[in-house]
């Protein structure tokens, strides 16, 4: 893997675990359209460690507050805010995909090494988003959310792990559904998905120490993981300023010409 290849999968690594169109099907999709070879377990990993980075860069005062609160809990005293609370609903909300992403391991691995399977997923990731539009009503704040709300949107965090489905795009949609807006759809989305980031980069950092790559291999590595970390920061700045005023539609959009693009290549072109 080049360095310039290591920077662009970072970069579409940093955009799309942010935006909802799935960075497990970009990031299959993109080596695939370009002929590339897959980058590896351990550049995969890499590349979760970068956006894990952007994430709690960008949140580290909500997740200071949360921690804080936690121990106050402890004490015995309230918090007025919730962030006590926030944090068990991110607990509670973690615990579905873990647990299917853990039994379902084999399964899963054989899903990101099918290419045709991604754009099928991609159209329901564009459906969902659709019809959460379309459906949501609510203007619940996150602190607000009960258990039951914090395991639906939980079972959807868990969907996501198959290429295609994505998953802020999951997570999203189910909070819109259970009465969340837009901002703290994405925000509680966010914060949900910094344990399973964190879980992903942690499960495959084996392959990582076991690459061993030499002094030359490790720019492309570094450059991917950089680029992950900057991309990321700024698409979760730049969405979560966005949804105050536009809805999903437009990434409902993307990911439906990036899936019939590579149905029109799966079945014209016979690749």
């Amino acid at each position: 893997m080049t360095t310039i290849q290591a920077l662009i999968l970072g970069i579409v690594q940093g955009l799309t675990e942010f935006l909802p169109v799935s960075s497990s099907g970009h990031l299959v999709l993109v080596p695939w359209w370009l002929g590339w070879d897959s980058p590896g377990l351990a550049f995969d990993a890499l590349l979760h460690w970068g956006t894990l980075l952007a994430v709690l860069v960008y949140f580290w005062r909500d997740w200071l507050r949360m921690f804080a609160a936690v121990l106050n809990r402890l004490r015995g005293k309230a918090d007025p805010e919730g962030q006590d609370r926030l944090f068990f609903l991110i607990i509670i909300g973690t615990i579905p995909a873990a647990v299917l992403g853990y039994l379902l391991e084999d399964f899963f691995t054989q899903l990101f090494e099918t290419p045709a399977i991604v754009p099928v997923l991609m159209v329901a990731t564009g459906v969902m988003l659709v019809l959460a539009e379309r459906l949501h009503r609510g203007t619940l704040p996150v602190n607000k959310m009960g258990i039951p709300n914090a395991i639906i949107i939980g079972f959807a965090q868990a969907l996501a792990i198959a290429p295609g489905i994505s998953r802020s795009g999951a997570t999203m949609s189910a909070g819109l559904w259970r009465g969340l807006d837009r901002p703290a759809a994405a925000r509680f989305s966010f914060l949900l998905g910094t344990p399973i980031i964190f879980g992903a980069g942690l499960f495959k950092l084996p392959d990582l120490l076991d690459a061993t790559p030499s002094f030359g291999d490790w720019m492309p590595l570094i450059v991917g993981f950089l680029a992950a970390a900057i991309s990321g920061f700024l698409c979760i700045r730049w969405l979560l300023r966005y949804l105050q005023g536009h809805s999903f539609y437009i990434f409902a959009i993307w990911t439906w010409i990036v899936a019939g693009l590579t149905f029109i290549r799966l079945l014209w072109l016979g690749s």
